[in-house]
Parts: C-alpha cells; structure tokens; sequence
C-alpha cells in the first residue's frame, strides 16, 4: 500500500505541476500583467482626491447654475420695471469710472516719462537712451545736409527767380 501510494503521488505531482504551469501560462501572465498594473497607494489616493474634488465642483457649478437662472427669474421684472432709472445711472457710472481709469493711466504714464528725461538729461542713461541718442545725430546730420543743399543751390534758385521778375 506504501508502494502504491508513492506511486500515485509522484504521478499525481507530475499532473498537478502540468495543470499549474498551463494555468500560469493562460491565466497567470493576465494576473501577473494586472498586478504589474495595479496602482500604488500615492496614486489611489491621488485618485480619490481628483474624484472628490471633481465630485465637489460639479456640484458648485449645479449650485451656481440654479442661483443664476433663478436670479434672473426673479429680477427680470423688477429691472424691467426700473430700467428708466437704472439705464442713465449705469451710463453716468460708466462714464466716470472709465473717466478715471483714463485718468489713472495718463497720469502714471506722464509720471514715467517725466521721470525718464530726468534720468536722461541728467546723464544716468535711461533705457532706449542710445536710440535717442542716435536719432539726435542723425537729424542733425540731414539738417546740416540741408542747410549746405540750400547754400550751394539757393544762389541758383534766387538768380532764377530774378531772372522771372528783374524788379524784385
């Protein structure tokens, strides 16, 4: 009976490893494949966060959504109502608050300009100061051009002209 029984259980192994590395081969390499895939606890819980926090804004932007459309529902007719009121206040406001904004801008503009040619003319060479600079020279360059052009030929143009009118 001992030999019979060790006769069976090698047998019975030998079939139990065969059905085991056929299982492994089907359906093992899908587990091993999924657990490969299986995310970590950082991004599981990076994953839960994301869900709650879109879970919490859709539900605000729902909120906001009824508040808006209801507000409208219910102060449609009292705009309506009181528009000949609200239409040239709104128009005055407007005005005054683009007014001063303007007025903001143009001042702080005026501010950095003037503070600008300060730092220039004082010589601590503000940015863009070689540009200036340059187009100085240049314009003084053409008007010496000019003014010699107008040397070498207004004698020309002013002998043409008395030769039109010899009394002038």
């Amino acid at each position: 009976m001992a030999d019979r029984h060790q006769q069976l259980q090698p047998a019975q192994t030998h079939h139990q490893q065969q059905h085991r590395s056929q299982r492994s081969s089907h359906g093992g390499s899908f587990l091993s494949k999924l657990q490969s895939h299986v995310p970590n606890s950082t991004q599981l819980i990076g994953l839960l966060t994301l869900l709650v926090s879109g879970g919490i804004l859709l539900l605000l932007t729902g909120i906001t959504i009824t508040v808006t459309v209801l507000g409208l529902i219910f102060f449609t007719p009292i705009l309506i109502v009181s528009s000949p009121i609200w239409v040239p206040l709104g128009t005055v406001l407007f005005l005054a608050t683009a007014g001063f904004v303007s007025m903001c801008g143009f001042g702080a503009a005026a501010v950095g300009g003037l503070s600008w040619m300060y730092r220039y003319f004082k010589g601590m060479h503000p940015p863009g100061s070689d540009r200036v600079d340059y187009a100085r020279s240049r314009i003084y360059d053409t008007a010496s051009h000019v003014k010699d052009y107008a040397k070498e030929y207004g004698g020309y143009l002013h002998s043409k002209v008395k030769d039109a009118a010899p009394g002038a």
